[in-house]
């Protein structure tokens, strides 16, 4: 590292420190007053509300990193052109691209960072500070589910009118069950049935049995029935309401394998969001891309045009992701498509900016 990177990154880092606690500053009070007017309707007390802004410190961290990047970069280079410093730097014949690495390796760095940050504390504090919230707001959440419809284990169906999930019952169950080759060898209708010690226990049921080799069929009726083939868990049944960001990346593809094994509609916007964990984690990069182009644009008021910047920039870039995910949840383009298009449209930009900033 030679003494000009370490200038650069001297005079970044001072910045960008500052720039952080700015913005997670304002991203709490943010939180802080969107929800004021409910926390005082509901006697929330002191200690719970700067005990939930405390556990979102970690999740506005991840969210500052990208404008804190693109101000400190912004402002950086703005002043290196303002007070004439790099005129002797690209005439010693040192282009933008080798001047700024220092800056892109960082931002690659802080990428790779932010995926294990946010998938190893981020989430575990995001969880406390939902839950925390919920709590403090007097919100309720039922798991309580109506037409579900699952293959279980034991190459079982589950068909049932609505599951109860304070009592552990299914209302108007129906049950298939197949052999290995997948083919039907039993069917259970039943009013109602309730999971205790392992198994779903069947009130008032109606068994058809069917021989295969003499293609007949038999019926039974039986006031309460066990079997122990029918002993899916309970949390299969229950609403899918659990939220991507709450998921760790192996919670997440166990989630994903589960709604998509079920078949519920919530596959596609989980598959999108579980994509845009990964597309988001790049935003440093291309942040840094950015600033390193539009860095050198601003002539006066660099401190204004560069808070400017960094504000506008984020907010186009978040809101094209939010459209992008839209319409991939809404079925226009695929999931993989609205989670990474906006990442791929902004690093084609930023490589052209780049290309054709001054040097």
């Amino acid at each position: 590292m030679t003494s000009l990177d370490k200038m650069l990154l001297r005079s970044f880092f001072k910045i960008f420190f500052i720039a952080l606690v700015f913005f997670i500053l304002i991203l709490q009070l943010v939180d802080l007053f969107s929800n004021l007017w409910r926390y005082l309707n509901n006697d929330a007390s002191i200690f719970g509300i700067l005990q939930s802004l405390y556990f979102y410190v970690p999740k506005c961290i991840i969210y500052s990193i990208p404008p804190s990047l693109l101000f400190s970069i912004s402002f950086t280079l703005g002043t290196y052109y303002t007070e004439n410093q790099l005129i002797s730097v690209f005439g010693s014949g040192i282009s933008l691209f080798r001047f700024t690495l220092p800056l892109l390796i960082t931002g690659i760095l802080l990428s790779i960072f932010s995926f294990y940050f946010n998938d190893n504390v981020v989430i575990k504090y995001y969880k406390q500070k939902v839950k925390l919230t919920n709590i403090l707001l007097g919100r309720t959440q039922s798991f309580s589910n109506t037409n579900v419809t699952v293959i279980g284990k034991n190459n079982c169906i589950y068909d049932a009118d609505y599951y109860n999930d304070s009592s552990k019952t299914l209302s108007g169950l129906t049950v298939i069950i197949r052999n290995k080759k997948n083919i039907i060898t039993q069917r259970i209708d039943c009013q109602w049935a309730v999971f205790k010690q392992g198994v779903w226990q069947m009130h008032k049921a109606r068994v058809f049995t069917i021989d295969i080799s003499s293609n007949s069929v038999t019926e039974r009726y039986h006031e309460l029935l066990t079997d122990k083939l029918v002993n899916e868990d309970t949390s299969t049944f229950k609403r899918k309401t659990r939220d991507m960001a709450e998921l760790r990346i192996k919670e997440a593809r166990v989630w994903l394998r589960s709604v998509r094994k079920a078949g519920l509609p919530v596959y596609r916007n989980s598959l999108t969001d579980y994509y845009e964990r990964f597309s988001f984690t790049l935003t440093p990069f291309i942040v840094v891309l950015f600033s390193a182009a539009i860095g050198g644009r601003f002539k006066k008021n660099v401190l204004l045009l560069s808070l400017l910047s960094s504000l506008s920039f984020s907010v186009v870039y978040y809101v094209s992701q939010m459209i992008f995910v839209l319409f991939a949840k809404q079925g226009f383009i695929p999931p993989a498509t609205g989670a990474w298009g906006t990442f791929f449209i902004f690093t084609a930009a930023g490589i052209l900016l780049f290309r054709k900033a001054r040097t």
